[in-house]
């Protein structure tokens, strides 16, 4: 499984790469490959405030639909248009062309409360 050094993961199989104030969140690499071949991407909540855990949308592959959450409290920015008509990126780049939200983090603090990837693969063994 592929678990980039350069960012952090929640037990929830998502990830979060920050950049300065804003961040970048997806699902991973062990979270795809479980749920096999994604066929929609769900996300209404652009423009929301949301707390950390929050739910910001649902992911559905072709057996089962799965709810996304949030590693850190945050407005959210933008979704990744792309996935619209292409949600199969998250299948096939996970950490860069299938990035699912954009936010503006609340507490930058949080992000010390996730895992690192050597915790994360520890998880996923």
């Amino acid at each position: 499984m592929n678990v980039p050094a350069n960012l952090k993961y929640t037990k929830d199989h998502e990830w979060i790469r920050v950049e300065g104030n804003e961040a970048y969140v997806g699902i991973t690499d062990f979270a795809q490959s479980e749920l096999g071949e994604i066929v929609f991407v769900d996300i209404n909540t652009v423009g929301e405030t949301l707390a950390k855990e929050d739910v910001f949308g649902t992911v559905e592959a072709v057996k089962a639909v799965s709810d996304l959450f949030l590693p850190a409290s945050g407005e959210i920015l933008e979704q990744n248009q792309a996935l619209e008509n292409q949600p199969e990126l998250v299948n096939q780049d996970p950490y860069g062309e299938g990035w699912m939200i954009k936010i503006a983090l609340s507490d930058a603090a949080q992000i010390d409360t996730l895992l690192d990837a050597a915790a994360y693969s520890e998880l996923i063994k």
